[in-house]
């Protein structure tokens, strides 16, 4: 059974972060196109309807945003 309530998804590069996430109770889809700055992104995931449950790209270019979400 999903607790989160919204669904994250991010494909992290050096000079970007493409963001998507999907409420799973109506279906609304998100997107976004961030700058690689942990407190940008996690200011749009916050944003989110919650809780969130966020799912990164593995990659020496996610890592230390994956380290800021946790």
């Amino acid at each position: 059974m999903f607790t989160e309530r919204t669904s994250v998804g991010l494909d992290v590069h050096a000079r970007s972060v493409v963001a998507h996430a999907m409420d799973v109770q109506t279906g609304e889809i998100f997107k976004a196109r961030l700058c690689p700055d942990p407190a940008e992104v996690t200011g749009w995931i916050k944003a989110l309807p919650g809780p969130a449950a966020a799912i990164y790209e593995a990659g020496p270019t996610g890592y230390g945003l994956a380290q800021t979400l946790l």
